[in-house]
C-alpha cells in the first residue's frame, strides 16, 4: 500500500522560511514525479512543485520561483520543500502527491497525481 506522510508545517511570520516533509511507504519515489500542492481557504488547490529525481527535472510555476524549492532524499525516500520569504498569502494546506507516471517530464494538475498525504498547514502572520 502506498502511503504519503507530510509533515513540517506550522505558524511563522511573513519573511520566515520552513521546511517540509514527505515520506513515502510502499513505493521508491526515485522512479515517479513528487509533486507538492496547496490550498488556501476558499481557493482552488494549486501546484507549487515537483520533482523527479531520476532525470534532475523539477517545476515551480513562475509565481513561486526564487521563493520555494524542493529536493528529494531517495536514501529516505521523502521529498522536500523548502519555503522562503514567506508571506500570508502562502497560508494553506499543504499537500504531497506522487505521479506513477514513467516520464522524464513532470506533470502538471492535480489529476495526474496518483496517491496523496493528507496535509500539512502552513500559517503565515503579518
Amino acid at each position: 500500500e502506498v502511503q504519503l506522510q507530510a509533515s513540517g508545517g506550522g505558524l511563522v511570520q511573513a519573511g520566515g522560511s520552513l521546511r517540509l516533509s514527505c515520506v513515502a511507504s510502499g513505493i521508491s519515489i526515485s522512479t515517479y514525479g513528487l509533486g507538492w500542492f496547496r490550498q488556501a481557504p476558499g481557493k482552488e488547490r494549486e501546484q507549487v512543485s515537483c520533482i523527479r529525481s531520476r532525470y534532475g527535472t523539477v517545476y515551480y510555476p513562475d509565481s513561486l520561483k526564487g521563493r520555494l524549492t524542493t529536493s528529494s532524499d531517495d536514501a529516505k525516500n521523502t521529498v522536500y520543500l523548502h519555503l522562503n520569504n514567506l508571506e500570508p498569502e502562502d497560508t494553506a494546506v499543504y499537500y504531497c502527491a506522487l505521479d506513477r507516471s514513467v516520464s522524464v517530464h513532470c506533470s502538471a494538475g492535480s489529476r495526474e497525481y496518483d496517491f496523496w498525504g493528507q496535509g500539512t498547514l502552513v500559517t503565515v502572520s503579518s
